[in-house]
């Protein structure tokens, strides 16, 4: 008989955040785990969510990790060029970030955790999201994805008052930042960006770093199409906006758990 196991993929986020809390009190009879897949370049506030999840549900959190970090990605993937190899940064084009950080460890670790057995992944996509997501469904017959607020129908207030109802709230980012993620983050809008900046600025220049912005040569590349981050300090009063976002304005456009369906629909790409 085949085993099945239970999976929640924490992101650090609201959304999953929400489902472990839903998850637990619906079904307690599963015997759920819990994983996160650190990249190393996470925001200060999600390791600080991720100890507020284990302490007020009281469970345990497998943090998986690389095997090669970002540091040694950003050298290897180059663009050839005239005037040399440069460092090319990952856009929502190209996501090698994603794929070498997030995709290839978790997919590693769930071979060689659950050999031989049905493994139910359970992704915290809201019913309110759902429109054009729903494709995006790994088809590797030994992982099953789960969406149980959308079989529920719950929304974006759902998930507000199960967070807020358990004790958990929001991370601490949301009052600058619309998404989980890591601090580079190329969905960041300008205004997000700056909010960086003005939180970890030393990440902000962490990030500056990365950065290849050769005008007279025509080499370009910078986190944000049309600028730099740099040049974003310069303009910085052009997109400040000293409101500060309220839990009930958190940008439904691009979660960290839509990107994880993203993964697991590229996984099953790669093994069909």
């Amino acid at each position: 008989m085949t085993k099945h196991k239970h999976v929640i993929a924490l992101s650090g986020g609201k959304d999953s955040a929400a489902l472990a809390v839903y998850m637990r009190e619906k079904h307690p009879d599963l015997d759920l785990e819990y994983v996160f897949t650190d990249s190393g370049c996470e925001l200060p506030e999600t390791y600080e969510y991720l100890d507020r999840i284990r302490a007020v549900l009281n469970i345990d959190i497998t943090v998986i990790k690389p095997e090669k970090g970002w540091d040694y990605w950003s050298l290897v993937k180059v663009k050839r060029t005239p005037y040399g190899a440069f460092p090319y940064l990952p856009s929502p084009q190209q996501r090698w970030c994603t794929e070498v950080l997030k995709l290839i460890p978790y997919e590693q670790w769930i071979n060689t955790r659950f050999p031989d057995c049905m493994v139910n992944s359970y992704v915290g996509l809201r019913a309110d999201e759902s429109s054009d997501r729903q494709g995006l469904v790994s088809r590797n017959p030994d992982l099953r994805v789960r969406f149980p607020f959308i079989e529920d129908g719950l929304v974006y207030e759902d998930i507000r008052d199960i967070l807020l109802g358990s004790g958990l709230g929001f991370p601490d980012y949301y009052s600058w930042r619309t998404r989980s993620g890591c601090f580079f983050c190329f969905y960041q809008s300008k205004r997000e960006w700056l909010g960086l900046y003005k939180n970890h600025p030393d990440l902000y220049y962490k990030a500056m770093k990365y950065e290849t912005d050769l005008p007279d040569k025509g080499i370009r590349f910078t986190w944000c199409q049309d600028l730099s981050l740099r040049e974003l300090l310069e303009k910085k009063d052009e997109f400040e906006d000293d409101q500060v976002l309220e839990e009930g304005e958190i940008s439904r456009d691009v979660s960290a758990e839509s990107r994880l369906i993203d993964t697991l629909g590229h996984l099953s790409r790669r093994e069909g």
